[in-house]
């Protein structure tokens, strides 16, 4: 693994104990110019996951909680007169930044979440018949509560497909929650984390990502997956073009982070689950079940060329 990327790994752990193989999934969004989601219960540490990837790579970090009462101009921002002036002056939200905390985005209803939609897919924001470019990098992580829960509202699929991962950070091991237990809070150590790559380095991380390759092979693979999803009786409906995109710039970006320049099959099934997970639904009882959708895939499609 390359060594810096073995050092954001290390200093996010030293916060987020026990969780690195999340933490690479949630670089190798960042890497792909993709969104993060992260759908857990409160208090497993989403926010302080969001908090550790601004500090370490130095960006401009904002929060946004999303609750039922939020307007879509909360998050845009919104024009103001000036009467010193007589003009109106255009005050910037919170979205205006380089990594985004849309906090319990499913809190809120679906006008405040649609404020997202123009943002994620283009970079920028139509206000008032004007047309604001986003800075760069721009990268979104939302947080929802399981659906389950009392006063949450669905994300809509093409809500949903705007997001590149989605990721699950789950209960904390025995070992960290009894440093917790005995009074040792890590996120103390957020105040004193420092950017570990600047900002070019960033951008050169990103470009450097489409240059992976992957074979035709590999790429064979890719779409026997993609076509399985779409013909077989256990899902209502399959993975679309823009979904296996997304699985080969996330494969690009795990490769990267694994120190490769090239794509294996199982950097495929390494992200397959993050990536498909909320783009599809099953029907049998082979692909349904939490944690089951990517083994019941892999399980059905050969690596090897029929």
């Amino acid at each position: 693994m390359n060594k810096q990327i073995e050092d954001l790994i290390d200093a996010i752990g030293q916060v987020l104990l026990g969780k690195n193989h999340q933490v690479k999934l949630a670089l190798a969004c960042l890497f792909a110019r993709g969104h993060l989601l992260i759908e857990d219960l409160p208090g497993m540490g989403k926010t302080t996951l969001a908090q550790c990837l601004a500090k370490v790579l130095g960006l401009h970090y904002e929060r946004i909680q999303f609750t039922s009462d939020l307007l879509p101009a909360d998050i845009l921002g919104v024009s103001i007169f000036d009467q010193n002036t007589s003009e109106f002056r255009f005050h910037k939200g919170p979205i205006f930044s380089q990594v985004l905390l849309a906090d319990e985005i499913n809190r809120s209803t679906p006008k405040s979440q649609s404020a997202l939609l123009e943002a994620m897919e283009e970079k920028q924001v139509t206000i008032e018949g004007s047309t604001r470019q986003l800075p760069k990098p721009f990268f979104v992580i939302a947080t929802q509560n399981p659906l389950s829960q009392a006063g949450t509202y669905p994300l809509p699929e093409s809500q949903l497909d705007r997001f590149l991962l989605r990721i699950s950070l789950g209960y904390p091991s025995r070992a960290a929650e009894k440093m917790l237990f005995k009074g040792v809070d890590p996120r103390q150590r957020l105040a004193d984390m420092q950017p570990i790559i600047t900002l070019p380095q960033l951008d050169a991380i990103q470009t450097h990502i489409d240059t992976i390759q992957a074979t035709d092979s590999v790429l064979d693979y890719l779409q026997r997956l993609v076509d399985f999803t779409r013909y077989d009786s256990s899902f209502s409906y399959g993975i679309s073009p823009r979904g296996a995109l997304a699985m080969l710039k996330s494969a690009k970006a795990w490769a990267f982070i694994h120190n490769r320049d090239h794509v294996v099959p199982e950097d495929i099934q390494a992200v397959l689950e993050p990536v498909v997970g909320h783009r599809i639904r099953g029907t049998g009882a082979g692909a349904s079940g939490a944690g089951s959708l990517s083994d019941y895939l892999v399980k059905n499609v050969d690596v090897v060329n029929s």
